[in-house]
């Protein structure tokens, strides 16, 4: 174990000299470099930003390094040409945690600008969790370097500051791109075809889609409790219904077992990266604390909140606001409580879904890509 930490130390050590020594080189003012260190491929907020660039006949030269997890393997060769690429870039768009892009001193003529996953703000996260389990140390450099953040509103700046440890000038409400998908119905209408070719089984059924978040401090330790879900139960009361269930885990979670007698009610669609994907074909979605809850409130749909572990979540991991009176819709203790709020007597709670979207969006209009690039060109 101490080895493997020395490693990890050299090699950090070994990459911040990279980029220093790189940093002496003039900057390539129409580069952009995208970098993830939890998609393998190209894909939500990054996947619309760069065919927004593409779109304008490509205004940026545009370079990828994405991985699907932090513990992925980095070569030295891998090391060399990160490094160059971000020490020559005007820009560098991340949109999540990237411990090794932390380390490093952004030179003045670049902007590294986190494109965050999430929408509006929900969960406590980064340096608001600050002395509770998982959270920070003091000392951490962990997002500190961020010269711009984009978020869906304006209502949420002090929370992301707060999270990012950063000024709130640098936190900019000109919307999330992914978010474009849910305006344009050309094409929500051919994922929806799409989907029903990949999984059939969809076809002319109600889903309910079930999407908790993960369990854990981050992406090492992620897991979702095997129990909470009465699956037995979900499957006795809808088995014979017009009702499926899919199953979208977070891509932190890598195991989870659900028993082959239940295989013509529960799906699992974890493969399926993109989750709002997903939300266009689900006429309900039962989640808990996932920042998922957003994206979905678009659709204008019915929403369950299923938290058996609400009064441990809130000591541990905590909120920006009260939960109970924040969520767009009911909550649910038990697999029981579950059932009967899936009733379809209960409709979705459509005022509170809007008052809930007023006040995580500035903009309703489908163009968060096309602004933040406009914002990249006018500043470049």
């Amino acid at each position: 174990m101490k080895l493997l930490k020395l490693f990890r130390k050299a090699k950090t050590f070994s990459f911040k000299i990279l980029y220093m020594c790189f940093s002496i080189i003039p900057i390539n003012k129409k580069r952009i470099t995208f970098a993830s260190d939890s998609r393998a491929t190209l894909s939500g907020n990054l996947e619309y930003l760069y065919t927004e660039i593409n779109r304008r006949n490509k205004q940026f030269s545009s370079v990828f390094f994405l991985k699907a997890s932090i513990n992925d393997k980095k070569t030295l060769f891998y090391l060399i040409k990160f490094a160059w690429s971000l020490a020559r870039s005007r820009y560098i768009l991340i949109d999540d945690f990237f411990p090794l892009i932390y380390q490093l001193k952004i030179r003045k003529e670049t902007d590294l600008i986190q494109v965050w996953h999430a929408a509006g703000a929900f969960k406590k996260f980064g340096y608001s969790r600050m002395g509770l389990p998982g959270g920070p140390s003091p000392k951490s450099k962990n997002h500190k370097n961020y010269t711009k953040v984009f978020v869906s509103s304006s209502n949420v700046i002090e929370q992301y500051a707060e999270g990012f440890g950063v000024s709130p000038s640098t936190i900019l409400p000109l919307g999330l791109p992914r978010t474009d998908l849910f305006f344009d119905l050309k094409k929500m209408s051919k994922i929806e075809t799409y989907l029903k070719t990949k999984l059939p089984f969809i076809i002319n059924k109600k889903i309910i889609l079930f999407a908790p978040t993960f369990r854990g401090n981050g992406q090492l330790s992620a897991y979702y409790p095997n129990d909470w879900l009465d699956y037995e139960k979900l499957y006795e009361t809808y088995a014979n219904s017009n009702y499926i269930c899919l199953i979208k885990f977070h891509p932190f979670i890598k195991e989870y077992t659900i028993s082959d007698k239940y295989k013509d009610f529960f799906f699992d669609v974890s493969e399926f990266r993109e989750i709002n994907d997903l939300l266009i074909i689900a006429d309900v979605l039962v989640t808990d604390y996932s920042s998922v809850i957003f994206e979905y409130a678009l659709l204008k749909k019915k929403i369950i909140f299923f938290t058996p572990d609400l009064d441990e979540y809130i000591e541990k991991r905590g909120f920006y606001f009260d939960f109970k009176q924040f969520v767009p819709g009911p909550v649910a203790y038990s697999s029981d409580e579950l059932i009967h709020l899936l009733d379809e007597q209960i409709k979705a709670d459509i005022p509170k879904i809007e008052k809930f979207i007023e006040y995580s969006f500035d903009y309703l209009d489908g163009r968060s890509s096309e602004r933040i690039i406009d914002y990249l060109i006018e500043i470049q």
